[in-house]
């Protein structure tokens, strides 16, 4: 489970935000996460409250989750469609000489704080 990891990362890049903006408490955070992004939004949130608890500033902190739709882009034909449901071969022309446009996210988008 990588996700732990990632909170990690995520918790410590909050913090130094907040700490360069004099916040003393963060309520939420969003994050844009890619519907290919290996992350799985479940374990992502649950390693995320365990670590909010042991923060003061991020106590009751919530995370919110956008799931970015995997798009994959066919340079034969020129046109997007659904990785998810048709991989790397293009549903269009059958060429596999795709490449993905988005879905791999992980980033934070917001912040946010009470005042």
């Amino acid at each position: 489970m990588h996700e732990l990891g990632i909170v990690f990362y995520i918790i410590r890049d909050v913090k130094q935000t907040a700490q360069e903006h004099g916040v003393e408490h963060v309520s939420g955070v969003v994050m844009n996460i890619g519907e290919v992004s290996t992350i799985v939004p479940e374990y992502l949130t649950d390693c995320w409250k365990w670590a909010c608890s042991k923060e003061e500033m991020l106590k009751g902190c919530e995370l919110k989750i956008n799931t970015i739709p995997a798009v994959t882009f066919c340079e034969d034909c020129k046109s997007e469609y659904g990785t998810v449901a048709h991989g790397r071969t293009c549903p269009r022309c059958g060429s596999q000489h795709t490449w993905l446009l988005r879905g791999n996210e992980v980033e934070i988008k917001e912040i946010e704080v009470q005042e």
